[in-house]
């Protein structure tokens, strides 16, 4: 067997550089499959400090040592995120909780419109179809109950575990901010020397990660500030809340602005009821949505690689498989990378492997 696949490894992989691009990718995948879930604190440093890395390094041009540079920038990103939970999170639990308590009251005003619905249009429903939907929803509720403790109590574990990320990740984003240039050479000397494709696929992968990055960022701020508004002379309540989870809702392409329109429609319903409110409500916020996704995200996103829509959707539901939360954000840019990977890989050993 191990000569039958040297023999196709030989076959296959007759460039050097193939065969060290082909094992990094092999090992890469085992080691995050691996210990994924214990790396967490080290993928989000990683993430912020692809953000922060652009002004330490304009720092430096102006003669400033990196390690001055990398704690006046965490000093002031650590300060604007102070101030904007000071400022978003009270309004933020406080509509929580106040829809968590509302939620019976509005899931009650939303089964009694269905149970009218065979009186107001027989022609159109079923009394029975409603009573057998609502008698299995009824049943998942309360079988869900004892699963609700399980999660309170996990919470808690969760809540211990954010403190020490808390402290954890900026210390590591400090490092790897002031320490990039050592890192990066220690990398570099740990790399076989045929490795000519690898660092193209990771020259390609770099840009197209550090601008995936950022403009989610900058994305999920306009969707947010832009809905809240919206929300705000709406007059629906929880406004903040909705924004908050619309915002969030743009990490995950196409399927997140269907999820968290269900909440949207909820309350609107439970609020006002198909009236000219609601519907001017529900108008403006697919505006909202429809510029995000003809116009915000293109701009943002010009120069990432284009993706046909079922790619991504694909790359999602994969990733966010393997890799939970993580892996639906950078569905995109793992996306990405295989498209980096096939267009970096020797046509011939394509042609070969057709043939």
């Amino acid at each position: 067997m191990f000569k039958q696949f040297y023999q196709w490894y030989q076959k296959r992989f007759t460039d050097p550089n193939l065969g060290v691009l082909f094992l990094s990718l092999i090992i890469g995948i085992v080691f995050f499959y691996l210990l994924g879930a214990v790396l967490i604190p080290l993928f989000v440093a990683i993430v912020l400090s692809y953000l922060l890395d652009r002004p330490v390094t304009l720092l430096t041009r102006y003669k400033v040592s990196r390690g001055i540079a990398t704690l006046i920038v965490m000093s002031m990103f650590i300060i604007l995120c102070v101030f904007s939970l000071v400022g978003i999170l009270p309004a933020l639990f406080k509509q929580a909780s106040a829809f968590i308590h509302d939620l019976p009251i509005m899931l009650n005003k939303f089964q009694a419109y269905l149970i009218n619905l065979p009186i107001t249009h027989p022609e159109m429903v079923d009394a029975d179809m409603i009573s057998n939907m609502l008698e299995r929803v009824g049943k998942y509720m309360l079988n869900s109950g004892g699963l609700l403790l399980s999660y309170s109590y996990a919470s808690l574990i969760n809540l211990a575990v954010l403190i020490i990320y808390v402290i954890l990740v900026p210390l590591i984003i400090i490092f790897l901010l002031k320490d990039k240039v050592y890192l990066m050479q220690g990398i570099s000397k740990c790399l076989p020397q045929n490795r000519k494709l690898l660092i193209q696929v990771w020259n390609e992968m770099d840009t197209q990660i550090l601008n995936y990055i950022r403009g989610k960022i900058i994305e999920m701020i306009i969707v947010s500030i832009s809905t809240y508004f919206v929300f705000l002379i709406s007059g629906i309540r929880y406004s903040v809340l909705l924004a908050v989870l619309v915002g969030i809702s743009v990490l995950i392409p196409y399927v997140g602005a269907v999820v968290v329109s269900v909440p949207v429609l909820l309350i609107g319903l439970s609020q006002w009821g198909l009236n000219s409110s609601f519907f001017y409500m529900l108008i403006s916020y697919l505006i909202v949505q429809v510029i995000d996704g003809n116009l915000i995200v293109p701009l943002i996103f010009s120069e990432a690689v284009s993706l046909p829509p079922v790619i991504i959707i694909v790359s999602v539901l994969i990733f966010g498989g393997l890799w939970g939360f993580w892996g639906v954000f950078f569905a995109i840019p793992l996306a990405s990378l295989v498209k980096a990977i096939l267009n970096a890989w020797p046509k011939s050993n394509l042609t070969n492997g057709v043939s």
